[in-house]
């Protein structure tokens, strides 16, 4: 069992506490021995415990009787599972408490003593409401790490607005910096800011219990989506710079990195260095690109970047995507073609990486995305997502079953 400066000791892994044995050789994980209580919905919050599960953590989702929304939010089901819950609850144990009621905060509380840490992403005042704080749990067990993820922290203000992906994109202005400059601001494809929030509530667990220490962790999205606009804040703050829409994706300071048409679909090309610029001049056939004092630099295509683009994008339509991506590949030019999600998970990459996975033993023809996260010694096994209160006798006994 992992020994875990200052933490209790009784935490099991998912395949332990249900009584199957671990693999001859296999290592548990590297988060193998911690107990971790998620008490969220949607997204955020059960992606951050989904990360926590996948490295070996034992990771119990309090849902009310009603079960979390992502049970009920997407319209496939495979079976019994939801396809948008089965995606982000994987190896997790599902216990129902209504912790409005003295008897289910009581459940909370025996869960808690035996504990590392605690994560949500309600709202701040029902978190309050419930109890899920560390002023409300500390003296329960006063080691526990208490993450809240919220929109915009658990005080001030702002902090009881409701906060959704979209909401955080538009007001931190990555909506108004995505997209094509004569089209509607954008929002990005997937759930950036709550993917994101995960991360970072991730993080600062983990630090609290490396510390060895318990206490509150307040991680709002708002903060997380602002500290990933670094260098772009960074230029606004610091300069008389205004942080604008650029045409096809294109990178405010590397010229040429942007999305091109070609003869037949998208390219992304992207040059940082002169000399993998002049690999693409000699390939492209424009070997007068090297030494012209419009294009020889990135500091000269940066101050010309409107006729250096079109100059460009004019070559790169004399091809395909496919076919400039088998010339500028080799030559260690950053390039590829746009392609699509399905595309990407049936494409040999993914395969090499082990990227697509099954869920539990193959009973169910259920599959995910594998952990971004490789360990030496160690392979994730992939639960199922948890029926809901499939775990209630297991966790608690048969007494509160």
């Amino acid at each position: 069992m992992s020994a875990v400066p200052g933490r209790p000791k009784q935490a099991r892994t998912a395949g332990e506490a249900e009584g199957e044995p671990v693999r001859a050789g296999a290592s548990r994980g590297p988060l193998a021995g911690l107990r971790i209580i998620e008490v969220g919905h949607m997204l955020a919050g059960p992606y951050c415990g989904l990360l926590l599960a996948d490295m070996g953590a034992e990771v119990i989702k309090v849902e009310p009787p009603e079960g979390d929304i992502a049970r009920r939010v997407s319209p496939h089901f495979i079976g019994p599972h939801n396809a948008y819950f089965a995606s982000l609850n994987r190896s997790k144990k599902s216990v129902v408490l209504d912790l409005a009621s003295d008897a289910g905060r009581d459940a909370l509380h025996s869960l808690a003593r035996e504990s590392h840490a605690l994560i949500t992403n309600l709202r701040p005042s029902a978190i309050r409401k419930l109890g899920l704080t560390y002023a409300a749990l500390g003296a329960v067990n006063p080691k526990l790490v208490c993450v809240a993820l919220t929109g915009y922290g658990l005080d001030g203000p702002y902090a009881e607005n409701p906060a959704y992906d979209y909401v955080i994109q538009a007001l931190t202005g990555v909506m108004a910096l995505t997209g094509d400059p004569s089209a509607p601001p954008t929002k990005a494809g997937y759930s950036a800011v709550d993917n994101s929030a995960g991360l970072v509530a991730a993080m600062g667990l983990l630090a609290k219990i490396v510390e060895g220490r318990g206490g509150q962790v307040d991680v709002a999205m708002y903060d997380v989506m602002l500290s990933q606009l670094n260098y772009l804040a960074g230029a606004a703050l610091n300069t008389d710079e205004t942080v604008e829409r650029l045409a096809n994706s294109s990178h405010p300071y590397m010229v040429p990195a942007q999305i091109f048409p070609t003869a037949d679909g998208w390219l992304t090309l992207f040059i940082t260095h002169d000399k993998f610029w002049r690999k693409f001049c000699t390939e492209a056939g424009q070997p007068g690109w090297i030494d012209d004092p419009v294009f020889a630099t990135l500091e000269a295509r940066r101050a010309h970047r409107a006729p250096v683009l079109a100059a460009i994008g004019t070559v790169l339509q004399t091809a395909s995507a496919a076919e400039w991506v088998r010339r500028l590949a080799p030559l260690g030019i950053v390039v590829s073609e746009v392609g699509t999600l399905a595309a990407a998970l049936d494409t040999d990459l993914t395969r090499s990486r082990g990227l697509v996975v099954p869920l539990g033993d193959g009973e169910a023809p259920l599959r995910a995305i594998a952990s971004p996260l490789r360990f030496e010694g160690y392979a994730p096994r992939y639960g199922l997502p948890p029926l809901l209160d499939q775990h209630h006798g297991a966790v608690f006994g048969k007494a509160l079953a």
